[in-house]
């Protein structure tokens, strides 16, 4: 059925497959933005030993203190959605690279090996690219939002019936 709406000015309405394609993409970008706050975490860990005094060749002391350094990330501020899934994915494209290239900078066997401005661009570069993630991620859950409501709507208003969606999934199947 393809009906329009307001919500969808000149087109046809989203589908369940819509809705299905934004999680799983939402869940992708939130494994990513995972990855990236949790090497900004270790840099920045790296960053307070050095001004801490640490010994620059104690690798494994930063090792010991992940646990606390990683820790502040267990609960995230945000709408508490449940995962549709556990199973992200594997994410790809320009973000995924960017984060490649940040996290070649710093590599995590020998972060006392990077000099001190370099550390500071990876933590800001990472920080940038955590917040571009997670703008991306809330236009995600934007989407999903919309794509509910317009087809609460039209099951609401009779556009659309259970009973067509059955059958195309059994046709699908």
């Amino acid at each position: 059925m393809t009906s329009t709406s307001p919500a969808w000015p000149g087109g046809p309405s989203p589908s369940c497959g819509a809705r299905a394609e934004c999680q799983a993409l939402e869940t992708k970008l939130s494994f990513l933005r995972r990855m990236v706050q949790g090497r900004h975490d270790i840099v920045t860990g790296e960053q307070d030993r050095r001004r801490g005094g640490g010994d620059p060749d104690d690798v494994a002391g930063l090792v010991e203190r992940l646990p606390e350094i990683l820790a502040d990330r267990i609960r995230a501020p945000g709408p508490g959605r449940l995962p549709s899934s556990i199973e992200p994915g594997e994410p790809d494209g320009r973000l995924v690279e960017r984060f490649e290239s940040i996290a070649e900078a710093v590599p995590l066997d020998a972060p006392d090996a990077v000099a001190d401005d370099d550390l500071q661009v990876a933590a800001d570069e990472l920080e940038a690219l955590e917040h571009e993630v997670s703008q991306l991620r809330r236009s995600m859950f934007d989407a999903i939002d919309a794509i509910e409501a317009e087809l609460t709507a039209r099951y609401r208003d009779g556009e659309a019936h259970v009973e067509d969606l059955l059958t195309a999934q059994a046709d699908d199947a």
